[in-house]
């Protein structure tokens, strides 16, 4: 594991397992379950219970939080914050890849920083909190590393709808390939910076989009693509 110790991730997380094991498992990944040859067990079973999990809670706050939003509100607000994009951001905070159990071809090909490695196993830790110590333990985890402190602050943000998320699932349903994105301007003094961006999608123009930050100039770039490809949102 790199040189880091359950232990220690037990430390970050605030939380000791009665049953190690299960953390264990939500860390190894298939490639060294399948190499160790002792019949170990890789993460994928508790990836899939902790991603749901991890739905049930975060809507449980959502709606706890704003008892006055919609349900497309809140399923909007749930979407940006069980987002891959969003959960690499935890597992980042927790320097999961350190702690990844991985084989070695997938040690050797850059497993420990891989995003998709690094938030499967965080769901499945996810799922090892809830077999080890219920709910409580499965919710003050996520209320710690997922939810935003600021959460009421960003209200605005979290319901706004998700343009690249939406363009993902669109071209994975329909092509398979998904969108690149390149800075292709940058305009104004430092402190009021204006971005442009174009999303690329294969055998599609490219189309573009502006924003004062390159995330909000990607999410313009995903909606004009969205509405070329003839899926408006």
């Amino acid at each position: 594991m790199s040189g880091a110790s359950i232990e220690d991730l037990q430390s970050q997380i605030g939380y000791q397992f009665a049953a190690p094991q299960l953390l264990l498992e939500a860390l190894t990944h298939s490639s060294h379950a399948q190499e160790s040859g002792l019949g170990s067990r890789d993460y994928e079973k508790l990836e899939f219970l902790g991603d749901a999990v991890l739905n049930f809670l975060v809507s449980v706050h959502l709606a706890e939080t704003f008892p006055d939003y919609e349900e497309g509100n809140l399923s909007r607000a749930r979407a940006r914050l069980v987002a891959t994009d969003h959960l690499a951001i935890a597992a980042a905070r927790l320097r999961l890849g350190e702690f990844l159990r991985l084989g070695r071809g997938e040690e050797k090909s850059g497993g420990r920083s891989k995003i998709n490695l690094q938030v499967d196993a965080l769901e499945a830790l996810i799922a090892a909190l809830y077999r080890d110590g219920g709910l409580e333990a499965a919710r003050k985890f996520i209320e710690k590393f997922i939810i935003p402190e600021n959460l009421t602050d960003q209200k605005d943000e979290l319901v706004s709808t998700d343009f690249k998320s939406a363009l993902q699932e669109f071209l994975q349903a329909d092509r398979g390939a998904p969108a690149e994105y390149r800075v292709v301007e940058e305009r104004g003094p430092e402190h009021q910076k204006v971005f442009t961006v174009e999303a690329m999608v294969e055998d599609v123009p490219p189309a573009r989009g502006s924003g004062v930050s390159k995330k909000s100039a990607e999410q313009q770039a995903a909606r004009a693509m969205l509405e070329r490809l003839g899926k408006r949102e």
